[in-house]
């Protein structure tokens, strides 16, 4: 688990080391392999929200027999033992998030980066929720341009 200090207040982000990531899968029966390690590695400290391509672009640069499909698997894996978030940001791809604890993201219009961003509330809460729903989560997507391409 990382602290980060924000501008306003200190928050909590969950994301796991590989080492508590391969944890995690030997205590649900799956193997720690090579590839897996490395898809790990891969996403660890990535503040980027990657795509699986470029994911896998950091992989076969230390492993250059592992396919993209092993690294689809791999994050496939994560997303359903809820390690990581996967996350449809309109810019194309799925992007993977380590950090899966509640927060929202901006995407920049030009390049397409993506940044964690938290807000405090939810427009809708459930006094508010529209009939037949219980809302269970809230994903909030800002789009600007980033001080980068601003400059």
């Amino acid at each position: 688990m990382i602290v980060v200090q924000g501008s306003d207040a200190t928050r909590v982000e969950i994301v796991l080391s590989p080492d508590e990531l391969i944890e995690s899968f030997r205590s649900r029966g799956m193997r720690a392999t090579p590839q897996r390690h490395a898809v790990f590695l891969a996403l660890h400290e990535n503040r980027s929200h990657p795509t699986a391509e470029a994911v896998w672009n950091t992989v076969v640069a230390d492993m250059p027999t592992v396919s993209l499909r092993t690294v689809y698997s791999v994050l496939g894996e994560l997303v359903t033992a809820r390690e990581i978030n996967q996350v449809d940001l309109g810019t194309g791809a799925h992007r993977f998030d380590p950090n899966t604890s509640a927060h929202h993201h901006v995407v920049c219009g030009v390049c397409g980066s993506v940044t964690d961003v938290d807000v405090d509330h939810s427009p809708i809460g459930p006094h508010s929720s529209p009939a037949g729903f219980r809302i269970t989560d809230t994903e909030i997507v800002f789009r600007g341009i980033c001080q980068t391409c601003d400059s």
